[in-house]
């Protein structure tokens, strides 16, 4: 009979043992996280306040932003937690929360990219059937069908996840519970789980890839026979920004998960994981807002009523 000891607890490797690097790594990620929520509460609140951006294009880049906060608020408050207290120690039940939500919002980001490309396809390639093909209901239903797709390809995976058992080791050599590092330091024969694991994610990331270029293709084809140079380049303007996001996200993650076999990779691809959970959130707004004359626009009109309201309110 296996005698196997119930683990209860994981131990996080984390990204250094350096005082001064963690240091420098806290402020680092403590200000990313800052502003990742403070940019994208803002393109939040403009697409809600402002009259102008109530298209399905800004619905879309509306819950991309609260996407983008959810992801990185699942995993880095809990690794500042643990760099400020010197806790490494993570409970059995709180991995497995922060590795469902990583993964389910991480699922999700790429079918709501595919959604927003199939947006920009319709606005330029049918721009008159535009507001009846992408109503309100249509953009609603897009939104939930990207969570609800998310579930179903992560959780049976997760599912089998329970069923592994723990013996040599509980340290997981990441800065967070992440799926790869757990397969390494269980016990039990995850081979069916890493093949089940990697078909999924190859295959949603070939389809949605897939249907984005497909998008992009038609996208492209149209616009080219705009006959005025002035369109051509307001129509790319507004794919540009969307376009450079999809690089970013598939990028990042094809180079994780191709992982190179030697030991400089695991610390290498920890790295990246940090920016991706960190910097990436950060950025999109700036790509969006700064690329985006709309956005600039009613940003530059909020900044306006708030700043004569507190004025307002100093007068009285």
């Amino acid at each position: 009979m296996k005698n196997y000891t119930a683990i209860t607890t994981f131990i996080l490797v984390g990204l250094t043992d350096d005082p001064n690097l963690q240091i420098l790594l806290f402020i680092f990620l403590f200000l990313t996280y800052l502003l990742s929520v403070v940019g994208n509460l803002i393109i939040i609140t403009l697409t809600l306040v402002d009259p102008h951006l109530k298209t399905p294009m800004y619905f879309f880049l509306r819950n991309f932003s609260i996407l983008e906060v959810s992801f990185t608020t699942v995993c880095i408050p809990r690794f500042l937690y643990t760099i400020a207290s010197g806790d490494n120690t993570v409970t059995y039940n709180a991995c497995a929360t922060q590795l469902f939500f990583v993964v389910i919002l991480a699922v999700a980001e790429f079918f709501l990219l595919m959604a927003m490309s199939y947006d920009r396809y319709v606005a330029i390639c049918k721009p008159l059937h535009y507001t009846t093909i992408m109503n309100n209901m249509v953009c609603i239903k897009f939104l939930i069908g990207c969570y609800m797709i998310a579930l179903i390809i992560v959780i049976p995976p997760f599912g089998m996840g329970f069923e592994l058992e723990f013996c040599d080791s509980n340290v997981i050599d990441h800065f967070g519970c992440d799926a790869a590092p757990i397969l390494k330091i269980t016990c039990s024969d995850t081979e069916f789980l890493e093949r089940f694991v990697l078909v999924l994610a190859v295959l949603t990331l070939l389809f949605t890839l897939m249907c984005i270029i497909m998008s992009y293709i038609y996208i492209i084809r149209t616009i080219l026979r705009f006959p005025s140079a002035q369109q051509r380049k307001k129509a790319f303007s507004t794919c540009s920004s969307h376009i450079i996001v999809v690089s970013i996200t598939y990028g990042t993650c094809i180079f994780i998960y191709i992982k190179p076999h030697a030991k400089e990779g695991v610390a290498i691809n920890k790295v990246v994981s940090v920016l991706t959970t960190s910097v990436a959130p950060v950025m999109n707004p700036f790509i969006y807002t700064l690329r985006n004359k709309q956005v600039v626009q009613a940003f530059k009109d909020m900044t306006k009523r708030v700043a004569f309201n507190f004025k307002k309110l100093n007068d009285y």
